[in-house]
């Protein structure tokens, strides 16, 4: 198989190949592993390749399509994981596989490697001191997004077909909108975290992947979604599958549409231009439209994100440095994680059990607003993805506040899902110029399969398959 046939297939149209014999897991695996070498010297995605493609099912779903692991929260066994820190590079290996990791086996994904991360998860661009900066395949001198920004990168250069990718803030989104993708972030719950962590981020961060289609999104949340003994929380499975929910039209949708947020600015003009055109798609397919946007104290929310994050950050500094028998070394992190790490330090339990009922708060505030309407659509981002360098974790000048009001002042509409806890996802609807363009929608808790049903729909009416960055006609033609 040529490199550009393989790169612009999706995983179930690789996996349809392997079943009916017309290509080997070998063959695929060797166009993932020369795609990785024409293109990552630009896009600097991938840490590291494998020998070998870690085990897997046989006989599982996607059997031998090739898939990368983000370097963050997710363990396999005898892999090391950085977490995009000069403070574990090279000292961490884990002695088992998480949960989701053994999933991704039974489901047949074959793991080729391990891609980039910001720094500990906390930054909407993948750009850190130990690896360097990881760029948008669609234009090399921009951000592919963060935190999953190697992933979304390699999923859309061509090098995989579907990427592994966490989200605490945003972070399946955000680069899934920078980078041309479908990102979906599952509702609190719908995937384990076991049996390393409970509930990462205090309930805010979700495991799951990005993907180039809906069907993919659809068939892996199939695969890999259910409980988990000892789990902190667990949700209501769904009564069919994801799959078979997305080739059937759902039901007509009342959706709310905000271009800005409680306490945000409004979008740049190149976003509100694709906003305006889902708009009218939406309408096209019969759905009512309504300006409106939910009602909560957005300092509260955002006093109390700060808190969580950086109890978060200091947590994972201090315990990761004490179970690899160090003491924490303030001068291995970046200067914004280190002014989080700080003030996570100084929190008291007080402020934390505050920071959880603001928690409360907002979320009862917005299912309230959910009475109303199916889904709430903004755009993903506020701006298109940003030049390298403009969000710079090692900026010595800013604090824990200031470090999170510069990540969240061009990212504003994604953390309030993770705050809620509620389903959100990425579609990628638009450009502005050379650069990919996602508009978000939210639906209330377990509404995935009303979010993938009207993907499936806005993938047919605004087709974005034929979208492929300029690296590919550069780099993968007659490969």
């Amino acid at each position: 198989m040529k490199i550009d046939e393989y790169s612009r297939l999706d995983a179930t149209a690789l996996a349809a190949l392997l079943d009916r014999g017309e290509v080997s897991a070998q063959e695929l695996h060797d166009c993932a592993r020369r795609a990785a070498a024409g293109l990552n010297p630009d896009i600097n995605a991938i840490i590291e390749i494998f020998p070998h493609a870690l085990h897997y099912e046989q006989d599982g779903l996607f059997a031998g399509v090739p898939f990368l692991i983000k370097d963050l929260v997710l363990h396999a066994e005898g892999i090391a994981c950085d977490g995009g820190s000069r403070l574990m590079a090279g000292r961490y290996v884990s002695a088992h596989d998480s949960e989701l990791m053994a999933r991704f086996r039974r489901a047949g994904l074959a793991t080729l490697g391990r891609t980039t991360t910001p720094e500990l998860g906390f930054n909407a661009s993948t750009e850190c001191v130990l690896h360097g900066p990881t760029r948008n395949p669609w234009h090399l001198g921009h951000s592919s997004g963060g935190s999953s920004g190697g992933a979304s990168a390699a999923v859309a250069a061509g090098i995989v077909p579907v990427a592994h990718a966490n989200d605490g803030g945003g972070s399946i989104r955000i680069p899934a909108s920078a980078c041309g993708l479908v990102g979906l972030k599952p509702s609190r719950g719908r995937l384990p975290f076991g049996p390393d962590y409970g509930l990462p981020l205090m309930g805010q961060a979700n495991e799951f992947v990005v993907t180039r289609s809906v069907r993919d999104a659809a068939a892996l949340l199939d695969a890999l979604e259910g409980p988990h003994p000892g789990e902190m929380f667990n949700i209501e499975r769904p009564a069919e599958a994801y799959a078979l929910q997305i080739r059937r039209p759902g039901h007509r949708l009342s959706i709310a549409v905000a271009d800005r947020l409680p306490g945000s600015d409004k979008a740049d003009p190149a976003c509100q231009a694709v906003l305006q055109q889902t708009i009218r798609t939406l309408t096209d397919l019969g759905h009512s439209v309504e300006i409106d946007a939910p009602s909560y104290d957005a300092e509260q929310f955002h006093s109390a994100n700060v808190m969580i994050w950086s109890s978060f950050l200091a947590s994972a500094a201090l315990g990761t440095a004490a179970a690899l028998g160090r003491d924490y070394d303030e001068n291995e992190v970046e200067a914004c994680t280190r002014a989080c790490i700080d003030y996570g330090r100084r929190l008291s339990g007080l402020q934390l059990e505050q920071a959880l009922a603001a928690m409360n708060s907002v979320s009862r505030q917005v299912a309230a607003f959910y009475g109303k309407y199916d889904l709430l659509l903004t755009p993903t981002m506020r701006t298109p993805p940003p030049p390298i360098g403009y969000l710079n974790q090692n900026d010595p000048r800013l604090d824990a506040r200031g470090w999170y009001d510069r990540i969240f002042d061009i990212c504003p509409y994604t953390a309030l899902f993770n705050f809620t806890g509620l389903p959100a996802i990425s579609l990628p609807l638009g450009m502005a110029g050379e650069l990919p363009v996602g508009m978000h929608f939210a639906a209330p808790m377990g509404g995935e399969g009303t979010l993938l049903q009207l993907a499936a729909e806005l993938e047919a009416a605004m087709p974005w398959h034929q979208r492929t960055p300029a690296i590919h006609a550069s780099k993968l033609a007659g490969g």
